[in-house]
């Protein structure tokens, strides 16, 4: 007796101390959260093509920071010492959703008071964003709480950058528990939304310094974005994928082997040298499905960086602020 007491209090451990998620958090809570935050995704849609795309770069810029934790969507509060994420180089000005986010926690606190952390609500809504525009499903896991601060260091160190090499991003992944296919299969997040000029511009016009475009640029495609882009241009928006821009498929990995890869590290994942990653790329451009299969586990796996759970963090009641605040 005394050992199966012992058996389930390290079992009780281990699931604490791993922040276990389970796909059945809510089932008994909220039962219907999932088709809730699809529903309010869906319909935001209708007014900004570029919502789902911007809904899954939050959950990604979420995780990458003190893990997926829903700090990204903390503003500042000087005197609770929390500086924002959102300040950070890559995220200011380019992150966006916040508006839909309210929405959806607005809709899940009217079925569900004080239930469904906003953390969960990022990993809901990018597995919705990308089934609406096309792409795989999967089983959400769930469980996440909400953190109580913010990390603007971590996000300026941790979230990669898109003239940043293929090695550097690399290591950030790594660091974070994820492998080089799963770094390939996230990039394909590009396959929809878009970027501004001024995270390609240096491709254009003076790559590396050299008064010359990037090599690795498609001629015909360079001159496209330079009618887009034309120099000083740093507001401007540039579809991400140029052939199918709003829906979720392979052809960002076809436009790499055509040169038509818009950030410097996209193009990366195929024209750096001996790269393990360009495989990857040829086996996604070829394949659908096993670009699907990939990015849907991909998801997964990020998804469970660093979670809080239990009874650390907190449950907020509104996502851009802790509670009573």
């Amino acid at each position: 007796m005394m050992s199966m007491i012992t058996a389930i209090i390290g079992a009780m451990l281990i699931t604490g101390s791993n922040g276990q998620l389970s796909s059945t958090f809510y089932s008994s809570t909220c039962s219907n959260v999932s088709s809730i935050v699809r529903s309010v995704v869906q319909q935001a849609q209708q007014s900004d093509a570029r919502i789902y795309a911007s809904l899954l770069r939050l959950h990604f810029h979420d995780c990458f920071v003190n893990g997926c934790d829903g700090s990204i969507l903390l503003v500042s509060n000087s005197t609770l010492n929390i500086q924002s994420e959102q300040g950070a180089a890559p995220n200011s000005g380019s992150v966006r959703g916040f508006n839909v986010v309210d929405n959806i926690k607005t809709a899940v606190e009217s079925a569900c008071p004080g239930v469904v952390s906003c953390a969960d609500i990022l990993a809901i809504a990018a597995e919705a964003s990308v089934s609406l525009a096309g792409g795989p499903t999967w089983t959400v896991q769930l469980g996440r709480r909400d953190s109580t601060t913010a990390n603007l260091t971590g996000a300026n160190s941790d979230l990669p950058a898109p003239s940043e090499s293929l090695s550097s991003i690399t290591t950030k992944f790594a660091a974070k528990g994820l492998s080089t296919t799963d770094l390939v299969a996230l990039s394909g997040a590009h396959t929809f939304g878009r970027a501004k000029c001024s995270s390609f511009n240096n491709r254009l016009y003076n790559f590396s310094g050299t008064g010359n475009p990037d090599p690795t640029l498609n001629t015909t495609y360079l001159a496209t974005l330079r009618q887009t882009c034309p120099q000083g241009t740093q507001n401007a928006l540039a579809n991400l994928d140029p052939t199918t821009p709003d829906a979720f498929d392979n052809n960002y990995y076809s436009n790499l082997q055509n040169n038509q890869g818009l950030l410097q590290s996209d193009q990366e994942l195929f024209s750096t040298s001996g790269a393990a990653t360009v495989s990857t790329v040829n086996s996604f451009s070829s394949s659908q499905s096993s670009f699907f299969q990939s990015f849907a586990s991909a998801m997964i796996n990020m998804g469970a960086i660093s979670p809080l759970t239990g009874t650390s963090g907190e449950v907020r009641l509104s996502c851009s602020k802790i509670n009573g605040s």
